[in-house]
């Protein structure tokens, strides 16, 4: 429970923090007139404002709320997943892809990762079919809803329904108006409180290393000697190095390929500025994927996982390790920090569905052409029409998660999130690299990624996924790797039968 003091200073900074975000949001909705103005904005931002927005997007309540209670529960294994091998797949991933998914972005205006796979398929259909499986993002809206419930439920001392209601209502209702030209601005302060936040709860441990690291891991080795091994056969995760190393790595590198992050680099309007955003972006994400390292204080300060005679729910253990370990003046610091990580990915992402259902869903399929005057602010309400429909859906699943989670709204999450990456993991790889790439080998490695992903979740298939825990992580690996085969098998074959097929026609 949160001290009275706590309530008190969390109510009033609650409020300017809205009143903040409110202001940027209605400076925002003055410039938006299209839903072109919603996604990408009508503003010149400096590559090191959109860089900070980017290491905001891509990291979430996953990173600083839900990610530290598998560390708490399984130790250095999950640090080694989560905070090394996961990033360097991602880093590289980002670097490799950013030019020239943007070079090819700019080149047919896409506003969304559906319209570009669309566009530079030449296919309405791929690019419908891409819309659809975008709505398995919600599954991560779901995974922030939790996060930041559980953190303003502890500080306040309130039901965690109300609390629910509360957050998403505020959320999709400032975001049906501002836009990109809003979010890059709060996401910028929003990456601000969460580097000065990271800094905090890395450094909340440093008492336990007064005796140095061994006596660090020492500690952890007392409470459960699984805690200090780079593998934990106990746990659902982190089993052994092919879950560790080789499947983080795969499903890191693939990570890029979802809107909210990969089309962020559309914002930029000059070529030149794309090398500063990709600094300042890994650089300041860097440091927020180090934050689970606070999983580890967390299990020293509940090492039996209880609080008040009550087992700690996995997901409420960085709230409960907030609230009972600092005072009031840095808690609240802390508080808005944990909120500022869950609000910059729920913000991305509330934008780039909802433009997703809009322009490549309900557009195409009511024949609505785009172009006329009327019809973009026929979009533009259409739109906020859909953000509604999401917050009602969020509500409803994040109710569900909060009340009988299998372990984690994590693995909810993962099981949504890595689905549409592995399958648009392919068609954006091929798009990038491949010229004259025949359509039916992205799409049938796209196709391929949905069905190995969830028949191996699902089916139950391999000795990993056989408990009541199990992880996408597997299920996205054995995806991505028959997508693959599949596209490049496809598209070889193809484009040899192409040249021959040219000839005889002459």
């Amino acid at each position: 429970m949160a001290s009275s003091q706590m309530v008190a200073a969390t109510a009033v900074l609650l409020a300017l923090y809205a009143g903040l975000i409110l202001f940027f949001v209605i400076r925002g909705a003055l410039r938006t007139s299209s839903i072109s103005d919603y996604a990408l904005g009508s503003i010149q931002f400096s590559p090191v404002v959109v860089g900070l927005s980017l290491a905001a997007s891509i990291t979430s309540a996953a990173t600083f709320i839900i990610n530290p209670g598998f560390i708490a529960l399984y130790g250095v294994s999950g640090i080694l997943a989560f905070a090394v091998v996961l990033p360097l797949g991602l880093f590289f991933s980002l670097i490799v892809l950013t030019k020239s998914f943007r070079k090819y972005g700019q080149s047919v205006n896409a506003l969304t990762m559906a319209q570009w796979i669309g566009a530079r398929y030449g296919s309405k259909g791929f690019a419908l079919f891409f819309a659809f499986l975008s709505l398995l993002l919600l599954t991560f809206i779901v995974l922030i809803c939790v996060g930041m419930t559980k953190v303003i439920s502890g500080a306040l001392n309130v039901p965690e329904m109300y609390v629910l209601i509360g957050l998403v209502v505020f959320v999709f209702g400032y975001m049906m108006f501002g836009g990109a030209n809003s979010m890059v601005y709060t996401n910028t302060i929003q990456a601000v409180l969460m580097l000065v936040v990271a800094f905090i709860l890395l450094g909340s441990g440093y008492e336990h290393f007064k005796g140095g690291v061994h006596s660090f891991l020492d500690k952890l080795a007392a409470i459960d000697p699984a805690l200090v091994q780079p593998t934990n056969p106990g746990s659902p995760l982190f089993r052994d190095w092919f879950e560790i190393a080789f499947c983080n790595l795969v499903v890191g590198i693939a990570i890029v390929c979802q809107p909210h992050i990969l089309t962020k680099s559309l914002l930029l309007k000059k070529e030149s500025d794309v090398n500063r955003y990709l600094v300042t972006g890994i650089v300041v994400e860097a440091i927020f994927f180090a934050v689970v390292i606070a999983g580890l204080y967390a299990r020293l300060r509940f090492p039996d996982l209880m609080v008040n005679g009550q087992k700690i729910n996995m997901d409420s253990i960085i709230s409960a390790y907030v609230v009972s370990e600092f005072p009031v003046y840095a808690g609240i610091v802390v508080v808005m920090g944990l909120l500022s990580a869950g609000l910059s990915t729920l913000e991305g992402l509330i934008q780039s569905l909802s433009t997703t259902i809009t322009n490549d869903i309900i557009a195409p399929l009511a024949q609505l052409n785009k172009q006329e005057a009327s019809t973009a602010r026929l979009l533009v309400q259409l739109n906020k029409v859909v953000i509604g429909m999401l917050a009602v859906a969020a509500i409803i699943l994040t109710r569900q998660q909060l009340l009988h989670p299998n372990l984690s709204v994590g693995i909810f999450a993962q099981n949504g999130v890595y689905a549409f990456f592995s399958a648009a993991f392919m068609p954006v790889l091929l798009g990038v690299f491949a010229k004259d790439v025949p359509r039916s080998a992205p799409l049938a490695a796209a196709i391929t990624a949905v069905v190995v992903h969830f028949g191996v979740y699902y089916g139950g298939i391999t000795h990993y996924m056989q408990g009541t825990v199990r992880n996408p992580a597997i299920a996205a690996t054995f995806a991505i790797l028959a997508s693959a085969a599949v596209g490049l098998a496809l598209g070889l074959a193809l484009r040899k039968k192409q040249p021959a097929a040219k000839a005889s026609a002459v």
